[in-house]
């Protein structure tokens, strides 16, 4: 079995590339012709649509990855099953289990590659994707939208408002910070206006410097001017404050996951991008379920061939995309249990897998 193997393994890797390429040529098409009206108004060079596209291709190739494998699947599977080559493999007495056994030992390999495929370089090469479109397409505001006028809710009861941020030197200018009665959010309590404020990295803390102080209690108002004075209970640091402008697409695992627990931390609802964090895991393993569709579905031979096949993986495509749209609204909503909701779908076709693979015969 291992020539087999082999032999599946090379039909199989073949039909993926040529599927992924094609699609992906066909998105790049489709976008270009959306966005070439927009790069020639704004007078693009053609390196920077060329570098567009570039580093578009990993956001391509993270969602059409699941499609690629499920045709592969259906061709790979289809076309040994239209030759003859998979009556005679069960004639031999291989099952249809055994048959498997290549295909999921690449849905394994493709799903962990997946995983670190999707969690660190697709939001890499977003970041500058997106760069590209504030500049060159006036998309997202200013290139420098995470300098100026930020506002941050840094716990349920504290609020700053920032003027501008120089990230080369980890210092905010124009600072005011208000914070309200943690039984009463609509009583304020103390303010703090600053005409710069320094980020401490030794003591991991911010500074206020030439500022003033207001304390009100009991309908007075206490002033207190101060030349420098330490702020220890600001739980946000400097990488917080572009953070804070990203968009999931543009975070990576783990700065995803900080970003959830300081907006926790300040009070926020946080299930939009708790779906989007969860989901940087379980979107890979569509790769594998799907295997579970391609290779019984094609296994028996049936009137349309190759035709049919494709017609099948782009019913399923549609079907698979189209709950996991709707398992994310429900999620961000914040009614659902996210981590449940951005499983949902992948649970779904999972099961729907496992039947169909128990109905064809072996």
């Amino acid at each position: 079995m291992k020539l087999i193997d082999r032999y599946i393994i090379k039909q199989f890797i073949s039909h993926f590339n040529f599927a992924l390429i094609a699609i992906i040529m066909v998105f790049i098409i489709i976008d270009l012709m959306e966005n070439v009206d927009d790069f020639i108004d704004r007078k693009a060079p053609v390196g920077i649509v060329i570098q567009y596209y570039i580093f578009f291709i990993p956001e391509m190739i993270k969602s059409m990855i699941p499609v690629a494998m499920l045709l592969s699947s259906l061709f790979t599977t289809g076309k040994l099953s239209n030759q003859n080559e998979l009556v005679a493999l069960k004639a031999s007495g291989v099952s249809l289990y055994r048959f498997m056994l290549p295909f999921l030992a690449i849905g394994v390999f493709v799903t962990c590659a997946s995983i670190y495929f999707n969690g660190w370089i697709v939001p890499t090469a977003n970041k500058e994707k997106y760069q590209i479109e504030r500049e060159h397409l006036a998309k997202g505001g200013r290139s420098d939208f995470a300098r100026y006028n930020i506002f941050i809710q840094d716990s349920p009861v504290r609020f700053l408002s920032l003027g501008f941020f120089d990230e080369t030197t980890n210092t905010v200018s124009r600072v005011s910070i208000q914070e309200f009665s943690d039984t009463n959010f609509t009583v304020l309590e103390r303010r703090y206006d600053a005409g710069r404020m320094e980020w401490i990295p030794e003591d991991k803390i911010w500074t206020l410097h030439r500022g003033v102080m207001r304390e009100f209690k009991n309908d007075a108002e206490t002033l207190t001017s101060f030349d420098r004075l330490p702020m220890g209970k600001l739980f946000f640091n400097p990488d917080d404050i572009a953070r804070k402008q990203l968009q999931p697409d543009e975070m990576d695992y783990f700065e995803l996951r900080d970003f959830i627990q300081s907006q926790r931390r300040a009070g926020q609802q946080t299930a939009r991008w708790e779906v989007d964090y969860y989901g940087k895991i379980a979107f890979p393993f569509a790769s594998l379920v799907v295997i579970l569709f391609g290779v019984p579905f094609s296994s028996e031979k049936r009137r349309g061939g190759l035709a049919l096949q494709f017609a099948v993986g782009v019913l399923i495509t549609f079907l698979y995309i189209a709950s996991m749209a709707m398992s994310e609204t429900l999620g961000q909503s914040g009614n659902y249990n996210t981590l449940f909701m951005a499983w949902l779908p992948n649970i779904i076709f999972f099961g729907v897998g496992v039947l169909n693979l128990l109905r064809v015969r072996k």
